[in-house]
């Protein structure tokens, strides 16, 4: 993922007010930019935004009202502040359009927001995620006035470029992650207060969308760092990043509509997130067999070979253990390569095209079968593959997967990723600890990826192949 560091001028906001007609104006914006946060701006009885999803316990408390349970319809104003328990989710759709959701065990406070629909320029946005997890989907007020939005936590400042992203507050630490379009991050200090507005200038650290990678700042740094997101650095995070590019081409394909509005996939990433917990309740409370993707015994030749995507093993691979493979010789028959590492190769059948079909819009896949092993050294063992779900955008050329491993050495185990689709049809995401490479058929019908992950001890490698 590309990030770049900043160290914005001090004179950030005195350009913003030069490019502004009216000095007038001018002037009486930068008072109220520098006034403190908890000052009166309109009329704070106004309703800024209403509830659109509650699950569990969540609440909203003010200084003029005691603690109230939360409801879909509520109206919420400025001054009030959003907390859920550990069963609690709540979404908000704010006058403006935008987006916010408010994970489980988490505080929000609306501490300003100003929107005028016939000026959306001169808007004034602030929370203050006191701590836990919350998502925010800009509006028209983040929008048209980036250089007034700003989301405070305990020790950062988070400023925006129309922007999706989620934020992490726990332990003296700040977490954020970027699904579409870029934040900026600075620490608090004597040139970045809280009760400013916007970006912060001094220590900042952009952080734009693309491959997963997050930006930390703890207690101990002067300045914010880039990490790679793996699942095991910040598992909500990366976990809500997937389920947010999965449910999208979701709600698209069964929309019909490429271009589907994003509180259509928040509340779809919700309503998996709650099928999900449910599923897991019902099964500790009556366990059953988990499904397991692996063919248990090696698939026939012909029906391997009647597909678009074959996978070929090296030698003789793993013998026994193979099954959703073919020998090289046989695999090299059905097509060119695709992908590969250093024990299997992907052939995708061409018949004389190298790139994808034009106009496939995002394309949801079901996974059709897979094969998975655990090395901790000793000779690799199968693992289960329970369930994964892989989807790809072909308009904005991304893609997302999760796949779904156990076995009794590792526990369960989630592949989890996000990349790029290239020319071709070729995908592929890389870590410190993971790689996801693979295909897509050129009619984009099938899709097969290989995936290898370094755990503490030993590591996993397998592959797959979907369907549409």
């Amino acid at each position: 993922m590309s990030s770049t560091i900043k160290h914005y001028a001090s004179l950030y906001f005195v350009k913003v007010l030069k490019n502004l007609s009216n000095l007038a104006l001018a002037g009486l914006l930068f008072a109220g930019l520098t006034a403190p946060a908890h000052q009166a701006h309109g009329d704070e009885s106004a309703v800024v935004g209403k509830v659109s999803l509650v699950l569990g316990s969540a609440f909203r408390e003010s200084a003029s009202a005691p603690r109230q349970s939360l409801k879909v319809g509520d109206p919420l104003r400025v001054g009030d502040s959003i907390l859920t328990e550990a069963s609690g989710h709540v979404h908000v759709e704010f006058n403006d359009r935008a987006l916010v959701s408010v994970r489980p065990l988490s505080q929000l406070q609306i501490i300003r927001y100003d929107y005028d629909p016939a000026r959306p320029e001169q808007s004034v946005v602030k929370f203050n995620l006191v701590e836990g997890i919350t998502r925010a989907i800009s509006g028209e007020a983040a929008r048209n006035a980036r250089e007034r939005f700003r989301l405070n936590t305990p020790i950062a400042a988070i400023g925006v470029r129309g922007t999706d992203f989620v934020v992490r507050s726990s332990g003296g630490s700040v977490r954020a992650l970027v699904n579409e379009g870029a934040i900026i991050m600075a620490p608090f200090s004597s040139d970045c207060s809280a009760d400013d507005f916007g970006p912060c200038a001094v220590n900042a650290i952009e952080l734009t969308q693309n491959d997963m990678q997050i930006v930390e700042l703890d207690g101990t740094s002067a300045q914010p760092r880039v990490l790679t997101a793996t699942l095991e650095r910040e598992p909500e995070l990366v976990q809500e990043s997937v389920s947010v590019a999965v449910a999208s081409v979701d709600a698209n394909v069964r929309a019909g509509d490429k271009s589907a509005e994003t509180d259509v996939y928040l509340e779809n990433v919700t309503s998996r997130r709650v099928t999900d917990e449910v599923a897991v309740a019902r099964t500790a409370a009556a366990p059953k067999p988990l499904p397991d993707f692996t063919p248990s015994s090696r698939a026939s030749e012909a029906s391997l070979a009647a597909r678009q995507l074959v996978w070929g093993h090296y030698g003789a691979g793993l013998g026994t253990q193979e099954r959703i493979t073919l020998p090289f010789a046989a695999a090299s028959q059905q097509g060119a390569p695709a992908v590969g590492n250093t024990r299997y190769i992907l052939f995708r059948e061409e018949a004389g095209r190298t790139t994808v079909d034009r106009g496939l819009g995002p394309v949801s896949f079901a996974l059709n079968s897979a094969q998975a092993f655990y090395d901790a050294g000793s000779g690799a063992v199968a693992m289960q593959v329970n369930g994964g779900k892989l989807a790809i955008n072909f308009e904005t050329n991304t893609f997302a997967t999760e796949l779904n491993l156990n076995h009794s050495a590792t526990g369960k185990v989630d592949i989890m990723a996000t990349g790029n689709v290239f020319d071709g049809g070729y995908f592929n995401s890389r870590s410190e600890t993971q790689s996801v490479a693979g295909a897509v058929s050129v009619d984009g019908r099938e899709a097969g990826y290989f995936f290898e992950r370094q755990l503490e001890s030993g590591g996993i490698q397998g592959l797959t192949l979907w369907s549409r």
